[in-house]
């Protein structure tokens, strides 16, 4: 092993050694989800999975303030909001389930049983089904969100941790940490359509905003694979810090940032060009296992509104004693 002599976040066995792993990352940024309410200007909240104490906590980031704690099954940790910012999704790995929690009264409303030590989780675009990662049993469980029931599951590589949907909802992408590849599911079929060999135990996968192109992180190989959707293949290998695990990619799809847990940084990579152009220093082991990047916040306006007769007759007012002033200088410079 590389990290014979630190804390690796890579695994060898997916049952075992999670549990080890999960304790080391409770300080990362796994669990964060941004919710961004629909043509509102209202604040997003942050919805943080608390592993140790087995809740969530709501944090309204207008204020930097908890407004509420909703408990939920044993050691929660991956998190994922609805388009519509109506339902939370939170993988409780002690508990093997997946609780759902009404964004309106922050209640959970439902829980379902999934497969083994459940991690990663994503929601489609339509916001109709939710796919959860299993690294216990190596699987995804597929749920379908109106009757909140798994109606299918798919089988993937050893021990899955990152996973994520495309923008058109047709693809699911799985890293796999033990078998060094990607699962690709065709969510027509809920079938594993092509595998791809990306570097040594990936972890994070992130799909540009086009679809075009799955940032992989490989957490032994201290590389980003770029796989190409259209063949399934790897285009390019991007070298980056060490032990890289968290990988999301920016709106604009112009850059990809990478969390480095051992070399306590996160890269930045130039999508035209696929190289590292900037390494910015952060805390101590970053994670952000998951899409750790929010959407563009439009900036709140103020209404326009109309003046008062008395606001009137002071802008009347303010404009003839500056007409008068003009006149005057203009008077004595003649």
């Amino acid at each position: 092993m590389p990290y014979a002599n630190h804390e690796c976040p890579a695994v060898s066995n997916p049952c075992l050694n999670s549990i080890g792993l999960f304790a080391r990352l409770r300080a990362c940024l796994m669990g964060l989800c941004l919710l961004l309410p629909g043509l509102t200007l209202a604040a997003p909240f942050a919805y943080i999975s608390n592993n140790g104490s087995n809740n969530v906590s709501v944090i309204d980031t207008a204020t930097n303030t908890v407004t509420a704690t909703v408990a939920v099954g044993t050691n929660p940790y991956g998190v994922a909001v609805n388009p519509a910012g109506t339902r939370v999704y939170v993988a409780n790995r002690g508990s093997n389930t997946v609780s759902v929690i009404d964004t309106a009264t922050n209640t959970v409303t439902a829980t379902v049983a999934v497969g083994a030590f459940p991690l990663g989780v994503a929601v489609n675009p339509a916001g109709t089904r939710v796919y959860v990662v299993n690294v216990g049993s190596s699987n995804v469980s597929v749920i379908d969100t109106a009757t909140n029931t798994v109606t299918a599951t798919v089988v993937v590589g050893a021990a899955p941790y990152g996973i994520a949907v495309n923008p058109a909802g047709t693809r699911v992408y799985v890293a796999n940490g033990n078998s060094d590849n990607v699962s690709v599911i065709d969510t027509a079929t809920n079938t594993v359509t092509a595998t791809v060999a990306v570097g040594n135990s990936p972890v994070g996968v992130a799909v540009n905003p086009a679809g075009t192109q799955v940032y992989v992180a490989n957490t032994i190989s201290n590389t980003v694979s770029v796989v190409d959707t259209a063949t399934n293949t790897v285009s390019t290998t991007v070298a980056v810090g060490t032990a890289p695990y968290g990988v999301a990619v920016n709106p604009a799809g112009t850059r990809v940032y990478v969390g480095n847990y051992f070399s306590n940084n996160v890269s930045v990579i130039d999508t035209a060009t696929n190289t590292v152009t900037a390494t910015v220093a952060v805390g101590t082991n970053p994670g952000g296992l998951g899409q750790f990047i929010g959407p563009a916040v439009a900036a709140p306006t103020t209404p326009a509104t109309i003046p008062t007769m008395s606001e009137w007759g002071m802008i009347l007012l303010s404009s003839l004693l500056a007409l008068g002033t003009i006149l005057i200088l203009r008077r004595q410079r003649q």
